[in-house]
């Protein structure tokens, strides 16, 4: 059965229009009825449109709801319009059965989205997809030139069943150490960059008691430490039941490192808080990301080195 997604650009400029034309068809052989807003293909600097251009877009789908509103593309610009966004209009739309999908810089939407309640109901059972998902944008996870499927069949596969409301788990190998851990939270999270931005404002959730996943790009280790550590020191970490790492890539080593790197970081953040701190999840500016319900009550549970999330 087709179902209706809109192609929508909140955030970065989209440089070139042939990834949008090659998603599109794509997502078309995969079920969807897939179009393209308006303005997914307007330049301004380095955004998609000035401010008013792209909030008029995110109105414009929410308005629309599509069973699925799909970024183009992350990059920056979601946070300049929090301030602005008509909540009430996302939620109206997660309540008529859309689901807010994307990553990187789109977590800035999604988490201002849990702190403001704009979720919908909890639906629980199967067949829910409504809501905000981590999961894949249309140009780079659908649009690449550099694969006949446009991106990774793992990433496109999952995506499906979550917009289908098949999807119930996901599952992937983490570190030793954490055989039997069995914890029950509210699974939030995203770019860790976004994530600390939006920490003292009106847009951070507070969430307890939750399991958060985080991922990053171009950051070197000592960035995302000060990055977790300000998490830490704000609070954040020690109210989670667990914590668990994706995918942290493309940043330059120094030869001032010395042996200092991400396993050094994630070592000292587990000496510092209570909270398991888990590695492993295929999530972030990778080829392969599972597709992730942000605000979803999940079972995050850990059978020898395999971990799985269920909900």
């Amino acid at each position: 059965m087709s179902r209706q997604l809109i192609i929508y650009s909140p955030a970065g400029i989209v440089s070139a229009a042939a990834p949008v034309r090659r998603a599109t068809k794509r997502l078309a052989a995969l079920g969807f009825d897939a179009s393209v807003d308006a303005s997914a293909l307007t330049k301004h600097q380095r955004f998609a449109g000035d401010d008013a251009t792209r909030l008029d877009a995110i109105h414009r789908v929410a308005d629309a709801a599509p069973a699925v509103a799909l970024a183009t593309r992350g990059g920056y610009g979601l946070s300049r319009l929090l301030d602005t966004l008509d909540w009430k209009r996302i939620s109206a739309s997660v309540d008529k059965g859309t689901a807010w999908v994307g990553y990187s810089d789109v977590t800035a939407l999604q988490l201002a989205a849990l702190a403001h309640k704009a979720t919908g109901p909890a639906k629980p059972g199967e067949g829910v997809s409504a809501g905000f998902w981590a999961g894949p944008m249309a140009c780079d996870d659908f649009g690449r030139d550099d694969s006949p499927e446009g991106g990774d069949d793992v990433t496109q596969d999952c995506f499906v069943e979550a917009m289908t409301g098949e999807l119930e788990a996901v599952g992937f190998r983490t570190e030793v150490g954490f055989d039997g851990l069995d914890v029950v939270g509210r699974l939030w999270g995203g770019n860790l960059a976004v994530t600390q931005a939006l920490l003292g404002t009106d847009h951070f959730p507070n969430i307890k008691n939750g399991v958060l996943f985080l991922e990053d790009v171009n950051e070197h280790p000592y960035r995302i430490e000060r990055a977790l550590l300000q998490l830490h020191q704000a609070g954040v970490l020690d109210k989670q039941k667990a914590i668990v790492l994706g995918a942290f890539t493309e940043f330059r080593k120094s030869p001032l490192d010395r042996g200092y790197n991400l396993k050094t970081v994630i070592a000292y953040l587990r000496s510092l808080t209570k909270t398991p701190i888990l590695t492993g999840l295929p999530f972030g500016h990778v080829p392969v990301k599972l597709s992730l319900p942000i605000g979803r009550q999940v079972n995050l549970v850990v059978q020898g080195r395999d971990a799985f999330v269920m909900w």
